[in-house]
């Protein structure tokens, strides 16, 4: 393992073993469903509360990477894990459950990214043989804690985004073929001044822009070197934001940007701007991205997670929302490839 530039690791022979997803209703029906075959029609997910549900949701995702990595849970060295509720409760009760080494890691919405760094950080200089790296979310429970509880039926702007409801988990190990993680750009924290909780999409596209800027100087490709650039839960607010502040730095992404949060879920599903949430980039880069890697659609991708890192606290003190966004590069590659 070694660093290119001020803020981005390269890491040797780190591969993804295997991936777990599991989703809610709205995220099944969505455009991707087909590319998450563990699914629930019912957003208890078989619970008494959203609470348990989300733990659940991750739960399920962590055991199915496990399983699909063809390994034991025995064999897991270390889990990180994260979600959006006050301290990181959902992670910390599946953590509790698997019985194995377990670090929490908070990022908001950055958290699949952040999680997926550090693990190929640990694989690649040799700490852990295994890491498993997982995070979720729930749309009512992030309404609940954020802004409203779901039952109050409170009316949201449209700039509004909707907290997925899902769970994403991969496992990381030494490889020389297949999908690889190569490279990983870490954030700054970027502060624009923003105070609406609603508005997360225009507060997050700075923290995006900065990185994803970073990390084409530090490793001194051009975007077109990628097959796609995809943020986290911009949606359809922060995204064209995003495209605009890089034009400003002379990088132009807008024919290979996609975003998370606006392709989750189809415009007929009124998610107002789009989705957000832990589980989004999760659940799409996991469920979805990888599947088309592994397809041959693409060869090297970005994912670059966003996060709000505000809490309600700070948000009723009328405190601004500090941004942050993380990034990692797959690439795949067959056997006897040199890194690209």
């Amino acid at each position: 393992m070694k660093r290119n530039g001020d803020r981005t690791w390269v890491f040797h022979q780190t591969k993804i073993l295997g991936t777990g997803v599991v989703v809610g209703p709205k995220e099944k029906e969505g455009p991707l469903g087909d590319d998450f075959p563990i699914s629930y029609d019912d957003i208890y997910i078989g619970q008494d509360t959203f609470e348990k549900a989300e733990r659940q949701l991750l739960a399920e995702a962590a055991k199915t990477a496990i399983t699909n990595a063809k390994l034991k849970e025995d064999q897991i060295d270390l889990f990180l894990a994260g979600d959006l509720l006050n301290q990181i409760v959902s992670a910390n009760f599946v953590a509790k459950e698997l019985e194995l080494p377990f670090m929490g890691m908070f990022g908001a919405c950055s958290t699949s990214m952040e999680t997926l760094a550090t693990a190929s950080a640990l694989v690649s200089s040799g700490f852990s043989n295994y890491v498993l790296a997982g995070c979720c979310s729930h749309n009512a429970t992030a309404e609940r804690q954020f802004r409203y509880p779901t039952e109050y039926g409170g009316q949201k702007p449209p700039y509004s985004q909707w907290t997925a409801t899902g769970a994403g988990a991969a496992v990381v190990g030494k490889g020389t073929s297949g999908i690889m993680v190569t490279h990983a750009t870490i954030g700054k924290v970027v502060d624009m001044g923003i105070k609406d909780p609603f508005d997360m999409g225009r507060a997050m596209a700075p923290a995006a822009a900065d990185t994803i800027a970073a990390h084409l100087q530090d490793t001194q490709r051009s975007p077109h070197e990628y097959d796609l650039i995809v943020t986290g839960d911009l949606a359809n607010v922060g995204s064209p934001i995003l495209i605009q502040l890089l034009r400003e730095r002379n990088i132009d992404i807008a024919n290979l940007h996609r975003d998370c949060g606006s392709i989750l879920y189809d415009p007929s599903q009124e998610v107002n701007a789009g989705g957000s949430g832990c589980a989004a980039s999760a659940i799409v880069t996991y469920g979805h991205l990888l599947k088309e890697m592994e397809r041959g659609k693409y060869q090297r991708i970005l994912v670059v997670a966003t996060g709000a890192l505000f809490s309600p606290v700070t948000f009723q003190q009328g405190e601004s929302i500090p941004c942050t966004a993380h990034a990692v590069a797959f690439e795949r590659k067959e056997a006897g490839e040199e890194n690209g």
